[in-house]
């Protein structure tokens, strides 16, 4: 594979991210869940700095990139863990809100096929709290829609860790060609010529 091929690959997986990235922003906002939205927008931050990298041929940005790609599969294996209640996590707990809001994810109330339990009388309509309204059945349940997510996240990001290994090493090379007489070095030119 050509380092354009694999310059093209970086740039569509990172437009990928970045549309996946706000989609997850968007529904982490509804949900008023603090942490994800902080990170996300983080997120969205270095995955155009990475492709402002792979456009430009700045190797320090996709490394960066790369480093960001690490640490956002963990977060995405640690979200994983917290909806499936592996490792002492509980999906009931306020780590994702930071303890601001009573909020959960927008999924657990809004989900594909979700039907809502009315309330038992007249008098509660008014109320405010939306914890008096359930739901009865989801098509899919809420934890499973955020895990899917977060199984999206981490193939497009392995992938794009994948190519931008390959990139920033493709770009590595070019630089060692590079002479600081402003002449990359011709294989059938003599060494003793560039001088």
């Amino acid at each position: 594979m050509g380092c354009c091929s694999a310059r093209c690959m970086l740039v569509l997986l990172c437009c990928l991210q970045l549309i996946a990235a706000v989609e997850r922003q968007v529904f982490d906002f509804l949900g008023y869940q603090w942490a994800p939205i902080m990170i996300n927008f983080f997120h969205i931050i270095v995955v155009i700095l990475g492709l402002f990298g792979t456009i430009q041929y700045r190797s320090r940005y996709v490394i960066m990139y790369l480093l960001w790609t690490m640490l956002w599969v963990g977060w995405n294996v640690f979200v994983s863990c917290l909806y499936l209640d592996l490792g002492g996590l509980s999906k009931d707990s306020d780590i994702l809100t930071l303890s601001v809001s009573s909020h959960r994810s927008w999924w657990k109330d809004n989900g594909p096929g979700c039907e809502r339990e009315g309330l038992p009388s007249t008098g509660w309509h008014n109320q405010q709290n939306p914890e008096l309204t359930t739901v009865l059945s989801c098509w899919l349940e809420y934890q499973y829609i955020e895990i899917l997510h977060c199984i999206v996240q981490l193939l497009i990001s392995l992938l794009g860790f994948v190519y931008g290994c390959y990139v920033v090493s493709t770009f590595s090379e070019e630089e060692d060609s590079f002479n600081f007489n402003a002449e990359f070095h011709h294989p059938s030119k003599p060494p003793h010529l560039l001088f």
